[in-house]
């Protein structure tokens, strides 16, 4: 079974990221997790930085990452919050980590998260650019092919133009993920100026008559 994850709000919050680590999570390399209070402070934020946002696109939004990922909705946490030591602001989001039996959290907050709170809990925190380049490394071809296939799939639904691959990874850089990105752009340079292996020569398969017709020529008695 693939380790679990608990994606905090704040990597929730950028369309580009969250459609990665989603991508990512739905093609078997990790379980992600999330609460309804995370889910609450992803919607809260979004419509802050982006109050034109249709709202009810954005709920239903949420309802399809429910649907799609039917056991990532940690519930049961809220008497662990008490217990939590971190930061906080943050120490639902630990809670729900502990309940959810969480192996990392990703978040860009991980001062709220130190090592003397989450250790003795065995969960690890990590930026999700070192996350992401976590997944690259662990399989480069696979992650290029789910970036091609994210650029390939923007905008379908909204009826805009499609992001080309540079454009989505400008966009993934923008949310705090740069280092993938430099290894996305050399995958994808030297994929570009990798020679191609030389064609193997065409079989002769057709000989002069001469040469296939090696009976001896008649005498001129015809004998």
């Amino acid at each position: 079974m693939p380790f679990s994850v608990l994606l905090d709000a704040n990597v929730l919050v950028p369309n580009a990221l969250r459609d990665t680590l989603l991508r990512i999570a739905e093609a078997d390399f990790y379980r992600p997790l999330w609460s309804q209070d995370i889910l609450v402070e992803t919607r809260r934020t979004i419509l802050r930085l982006r109050p034109g946002v249709d709202t009810t696109r954005l709920d239903k939004m949420f309802m399809c990452m429910n649907a799609a990922f039917i056991d990532a909705l940690v519930t049961g946490y809220e008497s662990l919050i008490a217990g939590m030591t971190n930061d906080t602001g943050d120490r639902h989001v630990l809670a729900a980590a502990v309940a959810g039996r969480a192996d990392v959290i990703v978040t860009n907050n991980v001062k709220h998260f130190p090592q003397d709170a989450v250790g003795p809990l065995h969960i690890e925190v990590m930026r999700p650019d070192q996350f992401l380049c976590l997944q690259y490394d662990l399989a480069p071809v696979p992650i290029v092919e789910i970036i091609k296939r994210q650029s390939a799939d923007t905008g379908r639904a909204a009826g805009k133009p499609q992001l080309n691959v540079d454009e989505l990874l400008d966009c993934l850089s923008r949310g705090g993920t740069p280092r993938f990105v430099e290894h996305i752009r050399g995958h994808l340079a030297a994929a570009r100026h990798r020679p191609r292996a030389p064609k193997a020569p065409t079989p002769r398969l057709v000989e002069s008559t001469h040469t296939l017709d090696r009976s001896p020529a008649p005498d001129r008695d015809g004998q």
